[in-house]
């Protein structure tokens, strides 16, 4: 395995070079953070940007193209749901999370150029479900997914 990572380090192209550096920015995210390696591979970390909305500002990699050099539709769906979640368990106390239970994504455009911006905001906070609308931009600020989910309420266990 180590000799197969070195020549692709040594002889493979940029865009595996740049693989395998996701890999790690992965492996480093979940030791620090303790967070989930599609997290670390795409890069998220997110904020607030208002009392209810949430947002990820990440940079397009090769890990999320598909065969047609457009972001894959499963890492768009991925952004909206991970950008929901991520404002839904940061509102919460520490005795609960919230995990999805329905998510609907529309695809509008594909997805191309530098850096993609993914945000949620909350349409109706119940005591045990949150349904959310999440979006996903291009560097040209254009609309290229769109979607809803709702997520439950859940108490953590002691």
């Amino acid at each position: 395995m180590w000799e197969e990572i070195q020549s692709i380090w040594q002889q493979g192209s940029d865009e595996e070079r740049k693989i395998l550096e996701l890999a790690v920015q992965a492996i480093r995210q979940r030791r620090e953070r303790n967070s989930a390696y599609l997290s670390g591979f795409l890069g998220l970390k997110g904020e607030f940007v208002g009392d209810d909305r949430y947002r990820f500002e990440l940079p397009l990699t090769p890990f999320m193209h598909n065969s047609l050099g457009a972001v894959h539709g499963g890492i768009l769906a991925t952004l909206i749901d991970s950008v929901m979640g991520s404002l839904v368990n940061r509102t919460l106390p520490p005795d609960q999370y919230a995990v999805t239970t329905e998510l609907k994504t529309n695809y509008l455009r594909p997805g191309r150029g530098e850096r993609l911006r993914a945000e949620a905001g909350v349409l109706h906070r119940g005591r045990t479900l949150v349904v959310l609308e999440g979006s996903v931009y291009d560097d040209r600020d254009r609309l290229i997914a769109h979607g809803t989910g709702t997520f439950i309420i859940q108490q953590r266990r002691g």
